[in-house]
């Protein structure tokens, strides 16, 4: 059987005496959707963020496409996608910097020329140098959304 997608074994995260993650254990097989569900304060974005680089773990292990995430991060962020309506971006940014904070987080070549195809693409360009906050919340979301090469986990 080939390895999961995203294995999450004994992930724990505190904050002083407070725990926010439990010691979760679970897998995510290829080519199936998954959901992370609790209640508020359940650990859920917490979960999400050690997913994605954001937060070291206390304890435990995480590995993305065979990946241990604390130590590669960098190889694993640019073959994975998290959007969220709960992320926000930079307000006082265009829309044109905040694609470019994306593009170099994620490692990709030619960022201002691919910046521009996009927009030209999804027929932004007039928003291009708008401030984020003057949009509504798709295009808040479009800037988080932009895809990458090679994606593998979205």
């Amino acid at each position: 059987m080939p390895a999961p997608v995203i294995a999450v074994d004994n992930l724990v995260k505190r904050y002083g005496k407070t725990v926010a993650v439990g010691g979760i254990s679970f897998s995510v097989e290829r080519g199936t959707t998954a959901a992370l569900l609790g209640g508020n304060g359940a650990g859920k974005t917490t979960t999400l963020s050690i997913l994605l680089g954001l937060l070291l773990p206390t304890a435990g292990s995480v590995r993305v496409l065979g990946e241990d995430v604390l130590r590669h991060r960098h190889r694993v962020l640019p073959r994975i996608n998290f959007s969220s309506p709960y992320a926000d971006l930079p307000h006082r940014l265009t829309v044109r910097q905040n694609l470019a904070v994306f593009a170099r987080l994620y490692g990709l070549p030619r960022r201002r020329e691919r910046i521009e195809l996009l927009a030209h693409d999804l027929q932004i360009t007039a928003f291009l140098d708008r401030p984020v906050h003057s949009h509504c919340s798709p295009w808040r979301l479009l800037v988080p959304c932009w895809p990458k090469p090679r994606q593998r986990v979205i």
